[in-house]
């Protein structure tokens, strides 16, 4: 399972616990790209610790993949533009 549906089974699990108010700042810092206070997960235990670092690992690479989508959305509507209207169909 991967890190971030493990991740959000535990916060919904019981939201009042400490691990789940940090594994949420730290979401919701990745999704607007704000300052997280790193040392808040030294706080957490090992496993939540590890959970929290896999959420950085495929946070990164999750952002790769749609960098890359919209590379290839923008490249294709490029080719399209060069094509000539009648030609497009």
């Amino acid at each position: 399972m991967n890190a971030i549906k493990s991740a959000r089974r535990l916060i919904t699990q019981d939201p009042a616990t400490p691990t789940a108010k940090t594994l949420s700042r730290l979401v919701l810092a990745l999704e607007s790209e704000s300052d997280f206070d790193m040392s808040s997960l030294y706080a957490l235990d090992i496993d939540s610790f590890q959970l929290a670092i896999s959420i950085l690992k495929e946070w990164r690479l999750e952002r790769y993949y749609a960098g890359k989508a919209k590379l290839f959305d923008v490249a294709f509507q490029t080719r399209d533009l060069a094509v000539p209207l009648a030609e497009r169909h």
